[in-house]
């Protein structure tokens, strides 16, 4: 056998390795009841979310083609409607995507894949505007570190006449 044939046996496939990763027992009773992490992670996009609640009812109004009000994104976010006697609201899954796609996080949909063992990855849209992100933050961040340069070395000059 060549020496490039063993090499490749002796790798893992990408599938393999997310395989091992993910390789769960069948879950208990209960234990697929997501909705407190989900009202969390929906939470939590709202939070890193530059637009208001306002803002992203609107956006999602506008995608899925129907009327959604702050209040509907409030009450799929509060931790208990159970107060005041108000019976529990969910999000409809079929507004999760416009959530997602209004907010800019996928961490609802990230949540609901690995309960059941899946992966959400971002296409490539999505993998493009974060490489341009992160170039920009790098871009920055030697803009940064040659003011400093240029500070050090002005502070060096005038310690040393």
């Amino acid at each position: 056998m060549s020496k490039s044939r063993k090499k490749i046996d002796a790798q893992l496939s990408l599938f393999d390795v997310i395989k091992d990763l993910h390789h769960s027992p069948e879950p208990a009773d209960g234990e697929l009841r997501v909705i407190n992490d989900l009202r969390a992670s929906l939470r939590e996009a709202i939070k890193t979310c530059p637009l208001s609640r306002h803002q992203i009812a609107g956006e999602m109004s506008h995608l899925v083609g129907e009327t959604i009000t702050k209040e509907m994104v409030d009450s799929w976010t509060r931790e208990s409607d159970q107060i005041n006697g108000r019976r529990p609201r969910h999000i409809p899954a079929e507004y999760l995507p416009a959530f997602c796609k209004a907010t800019g996080s996928n961490g609802p949909l990230v949540l609901l894949g690995d309960r059941v063992g899946m992966f959400v990855l971002p296409g490539p849209e999505a993998l493009r505007a974060e490489i341009q992100r992160l170039d920009e933050e790098l871009n920055r961040l030697k803009a940064e570190k040659k003011k400093r340069l240029f500070f050090l070395r002005e502070v060096e000059g005038k310690n040393g006449c």
